[in-house]
């Protein structure tokens, strides 16, 4: 099966998916999209208000920042695939329960499986905690573990990941606007150097 049929495989599923009660409340799931053979895999945390309205992700304020970021490092969208952990808008973007994360995060695992990236981008604490703890790290607080790249093997692949705020963040916060800019400068510094 081709991974464009594996992908499409688990959009379906997103969208007819009931394992958790978000599915009530969005307008449309958010799958993710991008590259299927990216090099860079990012993973937020959830839909926000713009994502659920158009079934696409970091498409409001925090996906305009997202993209300014990508461009200082080079890349683009074309080039790498966009996923968040939950794939229904939580409502009024609270955080995701622990119980939507287990109900959902099967969903990211076998799009990390299709695309086989060789640096994963988390962006914010949900993710991170997600992402490393999976690896078998300590999933500590985000300001303890962003500006630094993790070596992992994940889902039997051998992967970077480099974990930061998300951009929604940094939309209300100068100093974490600055350090979002830093991690991706690690992240384009690394993306030079290292070969997975």
């Amino acid at each position: 099966m081709s991974k464009q049929d594996r992908m499409g495989s688990v959009a379906a599923e997103v969208r007819a998916c009931r394992k958790c009660e978000l599915w009530r409340m969005r307008r449309n799931p958010v799958p993710g999209e991008g590259n299927l053979d990216a090099k860079v895999m990012f993973i937020g945390e959830a839909p926000g208000y713009w994502e659920d309205v158009k079934g696409r992700p970091f498409v409001g304020a925090a996906g305009k920042l997202l993209d300014e970021m990508l461009s200082k490092t080079g890349l683009s969208r074309g080039e790498v695939y966009i996923a968040n952990i939950l794939k229904c808008r939580p409502p009024e973007n609270r955080d995701p329960l622990p119980v939507e994360v287990k109900a959902c995060a099967p969903f990211l695992d076998r799009q990390i499986e299709v695309i086989k990236p060789g640096f994963i981008v988390t962006l914010g604490r949900h993710s991170a905690s997600y992402i490393l703890s999976k690896a078998g790290f300590e999933a500590a607080s985000i300001t303890k573990v962003r500006g630094r790249v993790f070596k992992a093997s994940l889902l039997g692949l051998e992967v970077f990941v480099v974990p930061t705020y998300h951009p929604a963040a940094a939309l209300y916060n100068v100093k974490y606007r600055d350090e979002l800019e830093s991690d991706f400068q690690l992240l384009k510094l690394k993306l030079m150097t290292l070969t997975v």
